[in-house]
């Protein structure tokens, strides 16, 4: 009997599910729902999250395999779609970086195709277009799965959920002036004859900035510099970027080992054994010596004798310190120069690759962390791997150097981080603290929020059907030491609960299972219900984002689906 399975969403999660399920060999039909128009690119890499000024922070050989290559599909292309993006076909190479919308219209193309070279006598595929799926509900009595969307309710065996980002609209709209993300893109391209707070220096302040110089000024290149001067009706434009420790992301290197799955040296045999050494948690420190400090021992043996006597939050702190201590733009060409040379020589830079490498391989077994170790996680690890492992493309540090040259961009560091208040008249302060301890406010005319895609509690999750049927639960972790957890709440520290006498940590969105199984209120798994989407299931996967991360828990879904749901 065919299987009938539903995907909802059709970004890049959806296509590496699809993807997936094409060469699983099983007999399927696969209906996928599609909010846009179009399939593959998803939020990051459609007009939804991208203008043509902004690119990738990947290139073509640290992407996982599709049909085509990215270098020969770029090579493939009209003259007229090279010359939009400005690509010189002769110069393309598997190290060269894209725009993002460029990039959006290969993955629409690998989806595509896929659809097209699939085996049509095992897999039946339908797509709804410009579907929006407005509940998902999980009956238990038939063993059904139903998909509620404007056109009818759709049932199936079974429901991968890849819905992608959200950006909950909470202030924008209500207050002027106040954006509660920089995307879609368009809404920033405008005029803004006036200082611009961005609260947050990731990627994502990154992508305003971009946008918002495009529209206020001009870059142009004067030799081997580029400079950045506003136009005439734009005098006072500028960015003033707050950020909690007042530090850029690091910039793109060479990687030894482009595929960060590849270049893991934590096994999921060692994992194992940990966790049953200590009763049933994953240790944060055997993660951090075995994935991140031991490897470094032979790949970069100065670097680890550096480290060697060093625990999790030693490392970090020094390293830490050792940023904050210079000037964050002077910081930030001095690892200009060392990444282009580390590019032009080929020379990786070997701790910041582990520390990625120890990103992508920790978030998995996240779930089987204490409580203790994901509060130490979040406090300490999180946010140096945040800055390490985004890897600025060049060309984006180019222009944030230009434009604080130009006396047009200035970091601030927030201490403990700053807040937006708004007032009755709709006036927007965001008030922080200096590095003193002295409290500033600043009035904003325009406000933009770019901390990055939150991890969105439960309360939040769109398919209320889930929620209120049981079929989705809480993501907790927990506590090791009851005295620890009654302390940290007696201290104010949020999200700790009493459940039958043990102490956990509620954590942002459901609680899934190795397989991406959505656990029920009563703590069963659900053998319909599949959970990939990003700002849902970030309490437990702390670190969840990218392809690598797609590609890997799209194959742990659906090698669990052909051997259990659909066996």
């Amino acid at each position: 009997m065919t299987k009938k399975l539903a995907i909802v969403g059709g970004g890049p999660a959806a296509l590496m599910v699809y993807k997936q399920l094409v060469g699983s060999d099983q007999k399927l039909s696969v209906d996928i729902f599609e909010a846009s128009e179009t399939l593959g690119s998803g939020m990051p890499y459609s007009p939804s999250g991208a203008g043509t000024e902004h690119v990738t922070n990947v290139s073509a050989d640290e992407l996982p395999d599709l049909l085509k290559p990215l270098e020969d599909w770029v090579k493939a292309l009209p003259e007229t779609t090279l010359e939009r993006f400005a690509i010189r076909r002769e110069d393309f190479h598997e190290k060269k970086i894209l725009p993002r919308l460029l990039f959006g219209q290969y993955l629409t193309s690998q989806f595509n195709q896929a659809i097209d070279q699939r085996p049509t006598d095992k897999i039946d595929t339908r797509v709804h277009y410009k579907t929006a799926v407005t509940d998902i509900r999980d009956n238990l009595a038939t063993e059904k799965v139903t998909v509620i969307t404007a056109d009818g309710a759709f049932e199936f065996d079974c429901v991968i959920i890849c819905s992608g980002h959200h950006w909950p609209a909470e202030r924008e709209g209500k207050i002027p002036g106040y954006f509660d993300s920089p995307y879609p893109p368009a809404k920033l391209a405008t005029h803004f004859n006036h200082e611009i707070v961005v609260r947050g220096s990731s990627l994502t302040a990154v992508d305003a900035i971009r946008t918002t110089s495009r529209h206020n000024g001009v870059f142009k290149w004067e030799g081997s510099r580029l400079t950045f001067s506003v136009n005439d009706n734009s005098p006072d434009y500028r960015i003033a970027m707050h950020s909690r420790h007042g530090l850029l992301p690091c910039i793109r290197v060479h990687l030894e080992e482009p595929h960060a799955a590849g270049n893991t040296h934590l096994s999921p045999e060692g994992i194992e054994e940990n966790i049953r050494a200590n009763d049933g948690f994953l240790e944060l420190d055997y993660l951090f010596e075995n994935g991140f400090k031991l490897p470094l021992k032979e790949s970069d043996p100065a670097f680890y004798q550096s480290i060697k006597s060093m625990n999790m939050e030693t490392f970090v702190d020094a390293m830490m310190k050792s940023r904050e201590a210079i000037d964050p733009f002077t910081l930030f060409k001095k690892e200009y120069v060392e990444a282009e040379k580390s590019i032009e020589h080929e020379r990786p830079v070997y701790w910041k690759e582990m520390l990625s490498a120890l990103s992508f391989a920790m978030n998995y077994p996240a779930k089987y962390l204490s409580a203790e170790d994901m509060l130490r996680l979040r406090k300490h690890l999180m946010p140096l791997i945040s800055v390490v492992i985004a890897f600025m493309p060049q060309g984006s540090c180019e222009e944030l150097m230009a434009l604080h040259d130009a006396g047009k961009l200035e970091l601030i560091s927030d201490g403990d981080g700053g807040e937006a208040e708004i007032f009755d008249d709709k006036k927007i302060i965001y008030r922080y603290k200096d590095e003193s301890g002295k409290e500033i406010t600043v009035e904003c005319k325009t406000f933009i929020d770019c901390t990055g895609q939150k991890h969105l509690p439960l309360d939040q999750f769109p398919f209320k059907g889930l929620v209120e049927g049981g079929t989705v639960s809480h993501a907790r972790l927990k506590f090791k030491s009851a005295a620890r957890a009654k302390k940290l709440m007696a201290a104010g520290e949020k999200g700790i609960e009493e459940l039958d006498g043990e102490y956990y940590l509620r954590v942002s969105g459901a609680a899934i299972s190795d397989n991406f199984q959505v656990v029920q209120t009563d703590g069963n798994l659900s053998s319909r219900v599949y959970l990939m989407a990003v700002p849902y299931m970030g309490g437990l996967n702390p670190d969840y984002s990218g392809l690598d991360f797609c590609e890997h828990a799209s194959g742990l879904i659906v090698s669990h689906i052909v051997q259990f749901a659909v066996g």
